[in-house]
């Protein structure tokens, strides 16, 4: 019933289309309403719902156009003078029905650090006729493949906290983030834990993929933890390569998480 693919925009965007079966669709952080109005008209589908984790330009861009063209859409986000086109406020907690069945339900989690007002969508929908459920989170810029989001609006102390929240969530959480940064964020976790043998297995699959002009994404939160170097600071090789690198001694976890975010700042 419910299938998602993305979108691609600008250079390294992605707008994450949700279908369902009944040829309805909702879109994740929409940037750019050309490209999503083209897929809807290709597919014959009718925008009901925008989902927006933060306000910043490259995820909220699209929403008038989209508007115009579906007035009755719901937008859903979370409470910010900048994105007044939101009808449905989220906070923590809070759930969405988001096609009106019990196809696919979201939970909001507040995820404050990249930005002040940041939010996720974590949920449930059934893969096929038996019953087997797939966990899913759109983390838009605080959880990406390999990283992390810079701090523009929010403290490192929001940010290690929200990540740590949503390392929580089942091992086979697939993680749909809105930036193709994967290679990039691997080349710096490499650097900092040059002996993790998963990393560069990854960066082998995560390479050939995007040869052949495939997304990396989704991600897994199994896969996060044993790669992204965020949610691993505290690990005895990514300290030590940490304090090496800032002639520090920090041994707690706050310490090196900024220290750690201020490094790959200048990577």
């Amino acid at each position: 019933m419910i299938s998602i693919t993305p979108i691609e925009i600008f250079s390294d965007n992605y707008v994450w289309l949700i279908t369902h079966s009944n040829n309805t669709a909702c879109v994740v952080d929409p940037g750019d309403a050309a490209p999503v109005l083209r897929v809807l008209k290709e597919q014959g589908l009718t925008l009901t719902a925008i989902l927006i984790t933060h306000h910043h330009w490259d995820h909220t861009g699209g929403i008038d156009d989209l508007v115009k063209q579906y007035p009755n859409v719901s937008v859903y986000g979370p409470q910010s003078p900048e994105i007044p086109q939101i009808t449905h406020i989220q906070s923590n907690s809070s759930a969405i029905n988001l096609f009106g069945d019990t196809s696919l339900c979201l939970e909001v989690i507040e995820v404050p650090g990249h930005t002040s007002e940041h939010i996720a969508y974590y949920g449930h929908y059934q893969t096929g006729l038996d019953s087997t459920q797939q966990a899913i989170l759109f983390s838009g810029d605080t959880l990406f493949a390999g990283g992390c989001g810079r701090l523009l609006g929010g403290t490192a102390e929001e940010l290690l906290s929200s990540l740590k929240t949503l390392a929580k969530l089942p091992a086979n959480t697939l993680v749909y983030c809105t930036h193709e940064y994967t290679l990039a964020n691997l080349a710096f976790a490499t650097a900092v834990e040059p002996n993790n043998t998963h990393i560069t297995q990854r960066i082998t699959l995560e390479s050939e993929k995007r040869k052949n002009a495939k997304p990396t994404l989704p991600s897994s939160i199994a896969i996060e933890q044993e790669t992204n170097p965020f949610l691993r600071c505290t690990q005895p090789e990514i300290t030590e390569s940490i304090n090496k690198h800032w002639r520090q001694t920090w041994q707690e976890e706050q310490e090196l998480f900024t220290a750690l975010r201020r490094w790959k700042d200048d990577f």
